[in-house]
């Protein structure tokens, strides 16, 4: 009975003892969240002599610059020109879903909607096509426009291949 009975002692002094752990860390815990503002309410009195110094925004102290919203452009105003090169190019089918036809002057642009109209200007010559955007492209880097073949006959830059153009939205 001497080795059972001290085996069972021992068990409930285990048990006891994480018990009154398990208490005095809960009443910690909650002594530590239960602070009283008093002593915040009464520094907050100003009766101290020091000015208040307000603190900038978390943001603003990560950031060097000021941040600037971007801006939403005007739908009705006229687009600003675009400056970069040209290609022309041939394709069966374009991202509008018609068919490619080498002789009507259509581009191909990567943002602007199906069916705007833009003036592609020759920087150097000084020569101007109106075109119909109807296909997504260019996909080469330092492009801005891709054109028809007979639109790059009409600019004429057909034996150059590529060249520096201004792009206006004229509808």
């Amino acid at each position: 009975m001497s080795r059972f009975a001290s085996a069972e002692t021992a068990r409930m002094s285990l048990a006891t003892s994480t018990r009154l752990l398990l208490a005095i860390v809960g009443a910690a815990s909650l002594a530590a969240c239960a602070q009283s503002p008093v002593g915040r309410q009464k520094a907050d009195l100003g009766t101290s002599r020091q000015p208040t110094v307000e603190r900038p925004h978390r943001v603003a102290m990560l950031h060097p610059r000021p941040i600037r919203r971007a801006r939403v452009p005007d739908t009705d105003a006229k687009q600003s020109a675009s400056h970069g090169l040209a290609s022309f190019y041939s394709d069966s089918e374009t991202a509008s879903g018609e068919k490619f036809d080498k002789n009507e002057l259509t581009a191909a642009h990567p943002t602007l909607p199906f069916g705007t109209r833009l003036r592609v200007t020759d920087v150097s010559s000084g020569r101007f096509v109106t075109v119909r955007v109807n296909d997504r492209g260019p996909f080469v880097r330092g492009r801005v426009v891709d054109i028809s073949p007979s639109a790059a006959e009409a600019l004429g830059m057909v034996d150059k291949g590529v060249t520096n153009v201004r792009l206006d939205v004229v509808q």
